[in-house]
């Protein structure tokens, strides 16, 4: 965890904390996540959340990674995480990680001319991007981490060159089908962020002090030194940490491969990474420059969307909301950026098809790659823009994480509402509509004479009260407002 001060136009690091969880060894091939690896996790956000607790909700950001990417029914534990924490957790999607960690590593290493490679080895996976500037490039995320390959090679502690060699042909195999388009890209400097690379820095300058960054030729001393001390309980170097000695040789196998495979001649060691990344990301986000922004801007432009019209729903919906945030309990900052996503981007599925489009956009929002979006949030804006017409299904609402698994429907009536009155695409302003929420119904009132001078409206309308009724027995009620 790192806290940090926005003053005089920079980021002042005030706090850090770091434990070492391990919690992609505690997920297993099923996908679940084992009870002492998570009670363990949940003892450490605990501590974490004192930290937090009198801070502003929309001063955190606390995001998840590989680990709970591959975990099942991980529902119960986002839940407890969030109570022992006192924020939501964000799954971010292996892109949107690398993203991250070049923000981070470009905002706190000097400005260099060229292009730079970054390379950062997490517990479960390993990013991989090439940038120039504070733009990345290439990016990519590999299914390799210290933590798994050690648990995949070295479980049992024992290092040998073959245990290495076997190691790193498995690394071998998850970057080649990435090798020739970074190599072809090409890069002018390289760094590694993470404790991983760092704790690899380290060790090799206890080898030999006079080594100025990582080369191929430290590398290979580090591997020899492991495969001398022949279990990891002898590694007694220095930077080599106790929490830091069972997962050591896994990242040490994996740098050792990147370096041959992308035939990198020397790396340097960077402050920022993923952490950092997020700090810098969120800064945009108060200076309006939230990636979120740009990819929906974007978004809208790839899939030619009638901006007039978005501009129209979106107005409506946000009305909607203001009259049922507080008796829906949507008073969370999400509640309003995802209504207004999802009404900017709910007819992207009409370039793919006008049938049956809600569920293109749908697709395209839940598959696509979107910088800035955890994997959460365009879960969420998927099944909004999904449910939006027609029929109305409630399938998959449960996956979200809380308070979506809940709230999500809340947002979808409102947004199918919006999208219902300008279904006409007229540029005349609606008049003001008026609403009343409990639990499980709205009440929905129009002026005088409105819905009999709109036949299709209300004719709309009455199958959108049988539609929300057959979904969950949701009771929606039209009315007009006597003059």
């Amino acid at each position: 965890m790192v806290v940090a001060r926005y003053s005089h136009g920079q980021l002042v690091i005030i706090d850090r904390l770091r434990e070492m969880v391990r919690l992609a060894a505690g997920v297993a091939e099923n996908g679940r996540i084992d009870k002492d690896v998570a009670a363990r996790a949940l003892a450490c956000l605990q501590r974490f959340g004192q930290r937090l607790r009198d801070m502003h909700a929309d001063s955190v950001r606390v995001v998840g990674t590989n680990a709970l990417r591959l975990a099942h029914k991980k529902q119960a534990f986002l839940e407890r995480a969030r109570e022992a924490l006192g924020h939501p957790i964000e799954i971010i999607a292996g892109m949107e990680e690398a993203r991250l960690i070049y923000c981070g590593v470009a905002n706190t290493m000097p400005n260099e001319a060229g292009k730079r490679l970054v390379a950062d080895i997490g517990g479960g996976s390993t990013e991989l991007i090439i940038g120039e500037g504070l733009a990345p490039l290439e990016l990519e995320s590999l299914q390799m981490g210290c933590v798994s390959l050690s648990e995949r090679f070295f479980r049992d502690g024992k290092m040998s060159p073959k245990r290495f060699e076997r190691a790193r042909l498995a690394c071998r195999l998850e970057l080649e089908p990435v090798q020739a388009a970074f190599r072809r890209r090409g890069w002018e400097t390289a760094a590694g962020s993470s404790g991983t690379v760092r704790a690899i820095g380290e060790a090799i300058r206890a080898l030999d002090p006079a080594a100025p960054a990582i080369t191929p030729e430290g590398l290979k001393r580090a591997i020899e030194y492991c495969t001398d001390a022949g279990h990891v309980r002898e590694l007694k170097l220095e930077p080599i940490t106790e929490d830091r000695r069972p997962v050591f040789p896994g990242g040490l196998a994996i740098l050792a491969e990147l370096f041959s495979a992308l035939d990198i001649k020397e790396m340097r060691i960077a402050e920022g990474a993923m952490r950092e990344g997020l700090l810098y990301d969120m800064l945009g986000r108060f200076r309006r420059e939230d990636a979120r922004e740009r990819t929906v801007r974007g978004m809208q432009q790839r899939y030619h969307v009638e901006v007039e019209q978005a501009e129209r729903v979106e107005a409506t919906v946000r009305n909607f909301l203001e009259q049922t945030r507080e008796t829906w309990r949507l008073e969370e900052p999400l509640a309003h950026l995802a209504l207004k996503w999802a009404a900017r981007l709910h007819e992207i599925g009409l370039d793919v098809s006008h049938s049956g489009y809600h569920r293109h956009g749908a697709y395209l929002l839940e598959n696509a790659d979107m910088p800035g979006f955890p994997r959460e949030e365009q879960r969420l804006l998927a099944r909004l823009v999904g449910a939006h017409r027609r029929k109305l299904t409630t399938e998959g609402l449960e996956e979200l994480v809380p308070p979506w698994d809940r709230g999500a429907l809340y947002l979808i009536v409102l947004l199918r509402l919006a999208v219902l009155l300008h279904r006409g695409r007229s540029t005349t302003a609606l008049p003001q509509i008026d609403l009343a929420a409990t639990p499980r119904s709205l009440e929905v009132r129009f002026p005088g004479r409105w819905l009999k001078d709109h036949p299709l409206s209300f004719a709309d309308l009455q199958q959108e009260v049988d539609y929300l009724r057959l979904a969950g027995g949701f009771r929606l009620r039209v009315f007009s407002r006597r003059s």
